[in-house]
């Protein structure tokens, strides 16, 4: 801004006030402020937007940390969070995790580095002191889809014990009996423990007795092997397996693809019911059964009261959990009857604190 000041001779206040959108506002002639821009584009000029937001206070920029931005569910909410924020005048910087927390961490520390003015995490944390941390120094922060049950924070996500225990509870009445649970780690996540709670509680409500054999865990990154491993051990053995609830939509492609290669049939063999619906499961025969999540709700949802929190209109906490609906498709039937239910299973909530 100095060099097109001298070069113009004229203030590098004026300079200031033209480049960031002021030249009206201080009544500077529009012919200077034409002057000012095509100087500024002929010496190739580029606002520095991180000595700008240290000067300001405030960068417009926020950032999103989610554990793997190429899954379909954190991509669909990327995306949405990018909209919204770009409507409101702000960028955003997309980062992944990977499910780790030394990752996460560092993550934070870059972005609050680069002055970002608020954060939105689907946090793979086991503990919630990080967070207690941030709040304490009143850093805005809004955590989607997973949360600290006991940190009073603004969070976005949906009722996951509620909608599995009563999908799985459904598929018992249905005639299934033997329902193996196909979950993610790390298992300290909220989402997971909520739908295998859930899992556990509709074993319970429907009168079976829980199997230890019939829940086994899917490494985050080694998603197709452990599936793989899972279905095998559990085809080998005496279970006589006829479901498959799954908590993830990485999971359930990869048993997809593992009984396909048994030359095992949807739903004649064993039925699938995912928690996660995307579009192939819509577009495959058999189609699959799922509980949907709100997925563009979630994200448009949490950056706006991250905004908010930002522009300092929300003062209070804000949690919102929004409605699971169940998809019934093809591959979870008895006796050529799909589970006959095609509706919200929850309850939508938002809370203020």
């Amino acid at each position: 801004m100095q060099d097109i000041a001298r070069s113009l001779n004229v203030s590098k206040s004026l300079v200031s006030f033209v480049i960031n959108g002021h030249g009206d506002d201080k009544g500077i002639k529009a012919e200077t402020q034409k002057r000012v821009l095509d100087k500024a584009r002929e010496l190739n000029y580029k606002p520095n937007h991180i000595a700008r937001g240290l000067r300001l206070g405030k960068s417009n920029t926020i950032g999103l940390i989610v554990a793997d931005i190429s899954n379909k569910f954190y991509a669909k909410i990327a995306r949405r969070v990018e909209e919204v924020a770009s409507a409101n005048g702000y960028n955003v910087i997309f980062c992944s995790s990977d499910e780790d927390p030394e990752k996460e961490i560092k993550l934070i520390d870059m972005l609050r580095d680069r002055q970002v003015d608020g954060l939105l995490i689907s946090t793979t944390q086991k503990e919630s002191s990080f967070f207690t941390s941030l709040k304490k120094e009143q850093f805005p922060f809004v955590l989607f889809d997973r949360q600290f049950p006991r940190l009073k924070t603004n969070y976005v996500g949906v009722n996951n014990q509620e909608a599995t225990r009563e999908v799985v509870s459904r598929m018992i009445r249905h005639g299934y009996e033997n329902i193996g649970l196909l979950k993610i780690t790390p298992s300290h996540l909220s989402s997971v423990r909520e739908r295998e709670a859930g899992y556990r509680e509709a074993i319970k409500a429907q009168g079976l007795m829980f199997r230890s054999e019939l829940v086994k865990e899917i490494g985050f990154d080694n998603i197709k092997h452990d599936t793989a491993n899972a279905l095998e051990s559990w085809l080998k053995s005496d279970i006589h397996l006829d479901a498959i609830f799954s908590i993830n939509n990485n999971i359930s492609v990869a048993c997809i693809e593992y009984l396909k290669s048994q030359n095992l049939r949807i739903p004649e063999d064993i039925s699938l019911v995912s928690f996660d619906d995307i579009d192939l499961f819509r577009l495959i025969d058999p189609a699959i059964s799922a509980l949907a999540q709100p997925v563009e709700d979630i994200g448009e949802r949490a950056v706006k009261i991250l905004l908010s929190q930002i522009e300092k209109s929300e003062e209070s906490i804000v949690q919102e959990v929004l409605r699971v609906k169940l998809i019934t498709r093809d591959s979870c039937f008895r006796d050529g009857n799909k589970i006959d239910v095609n509706d919200s299973i929850e309850k939508q909530l938002s809370v203020h604190i």
